[in-house]
């Protein structure tokens, strides 16, 4: 089919080239929601057998890229419309609390690599490639979680970053169309400096217009495109 994307052919070393490539392309779209990934399909493009494409899914799916049906062939994961809310709810609850420990426990050291991630992303923005801008703000908000000194509330902040990233882009894409869109660069300062300055409350404070600004660009992507040819979850956003 004309609209199909193409794949070059690539000859791997193991799992660890099938899970690095196909992750890449499932996060920034390549591979669309939705699209099955058929192994023998998929052993033949990276010229393997398919124990490591199916050792590579498995480990995609642990990451809840990728979901196994019942007839047991295997799709990218929908962007689940109908659970963004829930999905916000628990991102903006998980950010407040990371910037906030942050403020109160970070060292010297810790402010040295969070303005690096900042650096980097800033970087990243400049290119204008999705998926370095949604690696680079990821390693950002890890670095602020790090600082944090709370490992159990940084895995689970770390495993919304992840599960959030295809969503991210779409926000990318919807504010480079939008007027008057930017891309919390500010913002990511404004946090940085409250948590130099050890003020909790102004971190969370920030923390939580950080995730009210990306949910509400998100559902203006939404508005937008809801009705486009975009592979999304059947489910409608909530209000």
């Amino acid at each position: 089919m004309a609209d199909e994307p193409e794949f070059r052919r690539v000859r791997g070393t193991g799992w660890k080239s099938v899970y690095d490539t196909l992750r890449m392309e499932i996060l920034d779209l390549t591979l669309k929601p939705g699209q099955l990934l058929d192994e023998t399909t998929l052993a033949e493009r990276f010229d393997m057998s398919r124990s490591p494409v199916r050792e590579a899914l498995i480990r995609l799916a642990g990451e809840e890229l990728v979901i196994t049906l019942s007839n047991r062939s295997t799709i990218v994961a929908p962007i689940e419309v109908g659970t963004f809310p829930k999905y916000v709810e628990a991102l903006d609850l998980a950010q407040r609390m990371n910037t906030r420990l942050a403020a109160v426990f970070r060292t010297p050291a810790d402010l040295k690599t969070i303005a690096r991630r900042q650096k980097e992303f800033e970087a990243a923005v400049k290119t204008g490639v999705h998926l370095k801008m949604s690696e680079t703000n990821k390693q950002f908000h890890m670095a602020v979680a790090h600082a944090g000194r709370n490992p159990y509330l940084a895995s689970f902040y770390e495993r919304l970053l992840n599960q959030g990233q295809r969503m991210l882009h779409l926000h990318f894409e919807y504010l480079e169309r939008a007027e008057g869109g930017y891309l919390l660069t500010e913002e990511h300062d404004q946090m940085l400096k409250a948590i130099e300055a050890r003020d909790a409350d102004l971190a969370d404070e920030l923390a939580h217009a950080h995730t009210r600004q990306f949910q509400d660009q998100f559902i203006g992507f939404l508005r937008e495109n809801y009705s486009s040819d975009i592979a999304l979850s059947p489910q409608r956003a909530a209000e």
